[in-house]
């Protein structure tokens, strides 16, 4: 039994150290006084309060300290305020842990206080700064007011500019930049400089917003300042675009507006019309006009060419510079394709009514001489009998009425001209189209 205790005692005391290590760290580190007393409690506590009373929003705390362990208790507007406090106590000497009481205050009149007398307080800071204020909103407006004074004098914008589209637009940002200059004199006077970034990157931020959403409307005003600058067309110019085709009334700050041969309006986007194909028939007066036809196939083509060509070198409304011309155009199986061009004057004549007249003479001069038009060709199984005659007879000689050249002046292209000229007398400035502007 003396052995059994003596291993028995053995193994305690093998195992007491490590034991005593564990219970060691459990414990907070650090050094506790022994020799605290009452009047160091209250050292603390006073320590504390005259602390608190310095600072806003813990009138309500009460302190309390027993052996240097620190006790609040007390409501305060929020949390955060609560939990500040032990960063703030922990500090004072002496204090050996805070036991946090505090609660947040539901009460509805503590919680009001404060913004009203943060509402007092600004409306007392507005009214000393209110003399302040009147003289940055005055030096503000004369700034404002002499740059729209300026931007309302019309014999220097209309000097610089092109037209009175570019005029209005060198006004509006003149207009912009006095407006911008008074809101940055105003906020130095008030030494509030600083907002000015701030509004300035809002309406940057609000700017690239709304040109996302109106990207249309920005590329067809950008279109239009470009078109009224150098201007591819001009009132009455007869011009294809996108495929339609008309005479020009009129260029607006939004759109090209077209009357059609049909006597329609045509309105179209400038942001088109900048960038399509246009084809302006009126630039130029003389202007060429094409038709084909067809002879058979054993036909004397050089005859047939030449023949073509003094036929409509022969009538009255065509140029002789530059000079009518015919070639071969095609072959085909039962025919062959002559093209025959000529020139006119489209000033006084209708090519319309040009290309039909040459046509019509130029067939007549073919019958005349014989040249026979291409004709279908059948495969009869069982023919006709031998010797006798499939092609046709000779046709009758055209009269001299039939060879008289018809009237071709160009009467309708003037009285569209003349609508376009009356609309155009109508109008009161919204118009982008001068003469004075360079030509594309």
């Amino acid at each position: 039994m003396r052995h059994l205790l003596i291993c028995l005692c053995v193994l305690a005391g093998s195992a007491w150290p490590a034991l005593s290590v564990a219970q060691g760290e459990a414990q907070p580190g650090g050094t506790i006084a022994v020799e605290d007393s009452a009047a160091q409690d209250a050292a603390i506590a006073n320590r504390i309060r005259d602390i608190l009373a310095e600072l806003e929003g813990y009138g309500d705390i009460t302190v309390t300290v027993n052996s240097g362990i620190v006790t609040l208790r007390g409501t305060t507007l929020d949390s955060a305020a609560a939990q500040r406090l032990n960063d703030l106590v922990g500090r004072v000497q002496g204090v050996v842990a805070i036991r946090n009481e505090i609660r947040e205050t539901t009460d509805v009149v503590e919680r009001l206080n404060p913004a009203v007398e943060r509402f007092r307080a600004r409306v007392v800071q507005f009214v000393a700064f209110l003399p302040l204020f009147l003289v940055a909103l005055a030096v503000a407006g004369v700034i404002t007011l002499a740059g729209l004074a300026l931007a309302r004098l019309a014999q220097p914008w209309n000097r610089l500019a092109p037209n009175a589209f570019i005029a209005d637009i060198y006004r509006q940002i003149l207009r912009l930049a006095f407006i911008v200059a008074a809101l940055v004199v105003a906020l130095d006077i008030l030494g509030a400089t600083a907002l000015l970034s701030t509004i300035l990157g809002a309406a940057g931020i609000a700017g690239l917003a709304i040109g996302f959403a109106v990207r249309d409307t920005v590329e067809n005003f950008i279109a239009s300042i470009l078109l009224s600058v150098r201007q591819p067309f001009r009132p009455n110019d007869l011009v294809e675009i996108e495929g339609d085709t008309g005479k020009v009334i009129r260029l607006t700050s939004r759109a090209t507006i077209l009357l059609s041969l049909d006597g329609n309006h045509i309105r179209i986007p400038n942001a088109t019309v900048f960038k399509a194909r246009i084809v302006n028939y009126s630039r130029n007066d003389e202007l060429r006009f094409v038709f084909d036809l067809g002879v058979a196939p054993d036909t004397d083509l050089a005859r047939a060419r030449e023949l073509a060509e003094t036929t409509v070198q022969s009538l009255p409304f065509t140029l002789t510079t530059p000079a009518p011309s015919a070639w071969v155009q095609t072959i085909g199986d039962s025919t062959i394709t002559l093209r025959v061009t000529g020139w006119i004057a489209q000033k006084d004549t209708s090519v319309t009514l040009a290309r039909s007249e040459a046509i019509r003479l130029t067939l007549l001069a073919f019958d005349k001489a014989g040249i026979a038009m291409p004709e279908p060709g059948f495969r009869l199984i069982g023919g006709p009998p031998a010797g006798a005659s499939v092609r046709p007879t000779a046709a009758t000689p055209p009269s001299e009425a039939e060879t008289a050249v018809q009237d071709v002046a160009a009467t309708a292209e003037a009285e569209l001209e003349s609508m376009v000229s009356s609309e155009r007398a109508t109008l009161k400035g919204d118009d982008l189209l001068n003469h004075a502007a360079p030509e594309e």
